[in-house]
């Protein structure tokens, strides 16, 4: 997506998430200045039940005259942008807008509008911001208060950029100039004393699991930036790899979870713990949820809940390290792949052999570097994956009839390092499994994490009912499948 194409707009409402950070003021206070000096009818506002009292926060819309207000309902505008958050989502209450649009780096949690621009291979959304801007010709450096908000913004959003690794974060830390007597002034309001106080009296408090490693926090009723703060100083204790904390409010519990070990996803993890109660979802390593007051049976401490989910989280997992997996076939079925059309496309007819793509499946995000012997499959619900020329040759019959794609969601991969979005379709062709190679495969009793040979640093997730799967002629390329997908293209072999 380019800004450009939202200039085709007249009445727009940029809208940041209820508890807006550093992040989503400074891209939207970006985005604001981009369609005010086209001449746009647009607003920048938040909602849900607080407003910013964040001293650090405060500071920043004060000293930047960043105009955004605090709003419960709107007036219903032609273009309604939702920035560091996704339309739908818990976090985001839901305002009325003629058209949608999305411009987030967070893990898609939902269906997107067709005007979107979601990159979750970054660190924060104001490198995204400024990425769109500059596509548009625009340098954020013309304007130190706009620079200043984006760079606070990616400065929070990656812990002091501790958290970065795309070359795109790192020129947004590197190229941004921005006015250091405010930033030193930000970076030094973070807490009040009161808000110091709070703090402390939840690290006096905290319940730690040694068998998990993860620690649990509860502090009094705060910013819910605050959970964030105490969150990230837990993780630095060396025995936690995990950790949550939440406050009891009066309309529910504020969580925040952060994470620093690749076995668990602080998104996921939040997800899970909200799982039917409310709603959660984030990054890899650090995330954040809300339960409704009335989902928590009566008699139950919020300690207890979410002590129960966490430890469920744990315990009902398989951990699964391809590399060095030993397949027990005695356990497995064999199957073979029926003869159904799928797509596939050589990684060099989109890119050069040697980038870096990212591949969004639908168990997760994988990163995988395009040589010349790497295809890419599209399965028949729409599903991506790397696949080596070898294994294609043995596995697969290319056909004449051209492909046709019959997904929910058209499939494309993002080249790293420019985040260019590039969609597989056009490049297409068709083949058919020739039944030469089968796998084995067997149905999930629980959930389970599996870090392929493609890419060990994350993992694909399987639920209950998913199978597990690795081909016959490589027991070492182990993977999941998703149970309606296992059922729509393998049969069993007799």
């Amino acid at each position: 997506m380019r800004l450009k194409e939202l200039l085709a707009y007249q009445d727009i409402v940029i809208q940041c998430h209820d508890n807006p950070d550093a992040d989503a003021i400074g891209c939207g206070f970006a985005l604001y200045t981009y369609f005010k000096n086209r001449d746009k009818n647009v607003r920048l506002v938040y909602s849900g039940k607080n407003e910013i009292q964040k001293s650090n926060l405060v500071l920043m819309v004060e000293k930047l005259h960043i105009p955004i207000a605090h709003v419960t309902e709107i007036d219903r505008p032609q273009l309604l942008v939702t920035v560091d958050c996704q339309y739908g989502q818990s976090n985001v209450t839901k305002l009325e807008g003629d058209t949608l649009a999305v411009i987030d780096h967070h893990q898609v949690s939902g269906s997107l509008p067709e005007l979107n621009e979601v990159r979750s291979n970054l660190g924060s959304c104001s490198t995204l911001v400024r990425e769109l801007l500059q596509r548009e010709g625009i340098d954020v450096n013309d304007n130190i208060e706009v620079a200043t908000a984006l760079y606070y913004g990616h400065m929070t959003d990656t812990c002091n950029f501790t958290e970065i690794s795309h070359p795109m974060d790192k020129d947004m830390r590197d190229d941004v100039k921005f006015d250091h007597i405010l930033i030193n002034l930000f970076r030094n309001s973070n807490l009040s004393l009161e808000e110091l106080r709070i703090a402390g009296e939840a690290l006096m408090g905290y319940k730690y699991d040694e068998k998990n490693r993860f620690a649990l926090v509860e502090a009094k009723p705060c910013d819910p930036n605050i959970l964030g703060i105490i969150s990230d100083l837990t993780l630095e204790v060396d025995k936690v790899d995990c950790c949550l904390v939440y406050s009891v409010l009066s309309f529910g519990i504020k969580y925040s979870v952060r994470n620093c070990v690749i076995e668990v996803n602080a998104g996921e993890l939040a997800e899970f713990i909200a799982d039917g109660v409310g709603g959660g979802g984030g990054h890899m390593g650090k995330a954040g949820g809300f339960i409704q007051k009335e989902c928590i049976k009566e008699g139950t401490s919020p300690e207890s809940f979410i002590k129960k989910r966490m430890e469920k989280y744990f315990a009902d997992v398989e951990i699964i390290y391809a590399s060095a997996y030993e397949c027990e076939p005695e356990c497995f079925k064999e199957y073979r792949k029926k003869h159904l059309p799928i797509g596939y496309v050589r990684g060099t007819d989109l890119v050069s052999s040697g980038t870096e793509v990212l591949i969004r499946t639908l168990e997760g995000d994988l990163e995988v570097l395009i040589e010349d012997d790497v295809y890419i499959m599209i399965g028949i619900k729409g599903e991506v994956y790397p696949c080596k020329k070898e294994k294609f040759a043995r596995s697969y019959q290319p056909v004449e009839d051209p492909y046709i794609f019959d997904g929910e969601y058209e499939p494309s991969i993002k080249e790293n390092k420019m985040g260019q979005k590039i969609s597989l379709i056009p490049f297409a062709k068709s083949c058919i499994a020739n039944g030469e190679v089968s796998i084995l495969a067997k149905k999930l009793e629980n959930r389970a994490k599996v870090f392929t040979t493609w890419d060990r640093e994350k993992y694909m997730r399987g639920n209950k009912g998913d199978y597990l799967a690795c081909r016959k002629d490589d027991l070492q390329d182990v993977y999941i499948i998703e149970k309606d997908i296992f059922a729509k293209t393998y049969e069993a072999i007799i």
